[in-house]
């Protein structure tokens, strides 16, 4: 199981990337198309094109984790958008991986001391 820290941030790379690359060019991407530092410690999401096949990329003192799951039945719901990244909670990530849709639920509305900024949506307003 997957635990994450809650001030850890989640970032969903929108679009498909080649599942046969590996840390470093992992991480360039990271760098030159979201413009994130990927040695920040922030998890970083990325999918195939047939959706089956998932790596999460983030950095820890001392080296890269890189962290694959491939599905032998289904696949993931990874959005459709122009957006670059989205950025997902931990709890919305475990449920992408868990398989649900994420444009199929809704969120109960909840008290939170500080809101995002309106650069920062969430995986379902901006599906």
């Amino acid at each position: 199981m997957l635990n994450i820290a809650p001030s850890t941030k989640i970032y969903l790379v929108a679009g498909v990337t080649d599942m046969r690359k590996a840390y470093d060019t992992l991480g360039a991407i990271v760098t030159n198309n979201l413009g994130a530092d990927p040695l920040s410690g922030d998890l970083f999401v990325f999918c195939n094109r047939a959706c089956n096949r998932l790596k999460i990329l983030v950095w820890e003192t001392g080296g890269y984790w890189l962290l694959a799951r491939r599905l032998e039945q289904g696949t993931f719901a990874w959005p459709d958008t122009d957006m670059k990244s989205i950025k997902l909670t931990p709890a919305q990530l475990t449920l992408l991986l868990g398989g649900i849709d994420l444009r199929d639920t809704s969120e109960r509305k909840w008290y939170s001391r500080a809101s995002p900024s309106k650069r920062e949506r969430s995986f379902r307003t901006s599906v």
